[in-house]
């Protein structure tokens, strides 16, 4: 059993929580992103200036949705090769900082450890052993002294899929009644109604993964996609009735 499957097993860590952060802002990113395009025809039709058919919705919406999903999903891989460098660059610094000034180090793990609660004299030996293992002293360092966790453990490649998929999965979400139906008032509502759905469903998923009340997390959703939508359809509103 390798050492992945073992974490994933021992601390019930489903795909939804290993790859929760880009689910929840791919996929609250793509249901604004699409839905401030609804919002903004349909509020810039509501005052009869711009006749919009449906068909410019789904052109407009779509490319916004498959550009947007491709530049978050590189942006996640390029964001995490540029952390994965970083740390790298960092701790082969820190392991020469440990073979040149070994002493200096050591009393800087000492400080370290007694900050962290540590006894003085179990910080003393404890920073003893770990000055004679620097692979070890140095990942320590560099979660306590940088506040930098090993990235090696996430795939930049797999992060980025990650985000694009979930950004298009729920990003589609407010386009669904204007591949089905004609552009309508009753038709945007329906989008609405979609928009709201999927945002209750990242709540819902978000609420699985980290096990926090279902009500908080579903409102919070809600909330922050609610308030990026008013403003879409206010600014379409303005436009319209500019």
């Amino acid at each position: 059993m390798d050492w992945q499957r073992h974490r994933r097993e021992a601390h019930d860590l489903g795909r939804a929580q290993e790859f929760l952060k880009q689910i929840v802002y791919g996929g609250n990113d793509g249901i604004i992103t699409t839905f401030a395009v609804v919002a903004g025809f349909a509020g810039a039709q509501a005052d009869g200036v711009a006749q919009i058919g449906g068909l410019a919705v789904l052109v407009f919406g779509l490319a916004n949705l498959f550009a947007d999903a491709v530049s978050m999903g590189l942006s996640e891989f390029l964001s995490l090769r540029s952390q994965h460098d970083l740390y790298r660059t960092r701790r082969q610094s820190e392991l020469r900082e440990i073979k040149d000034n070994p002493e200096q180090e050591r009393k800087e793990l000492f400080e370290i450890l007694r900050d962290r609660g540590l006894p003085a004299s179990e910080a003393d030996t404890t920073a003893t052993i770990l000055a004679r293992h620097p692979e070890i002293m140095a990942d320590l360092m560099m979660t306590y002294e940088f506040g930098m966790q090993s990235p090696d453990t996430e795939s930049p490649a797999m992060n980025g899929v990650m985000t694009f998929a979930s950004f298009v999965a729920f990003g589609s979400t407010p386009l669904v009644p204007y591949f089905l139906l004609e552009p309508t008032p009753s038709t945007f509502q329906l989008s609405v109604l979609a928009t709201a759905l999927a945002l209750v469903a990242l709540g819902l998923l978000r609420g699985y993964a980290t096990r926090e009340r279902l009500l908080r997390t579903v409102s919070e959703t809600l909330a922050v996609g609610g308030v990026c939508a008013v403003v879409a359809y206010l600014v379409g509103w303005l436009v319209g009735a500019a």
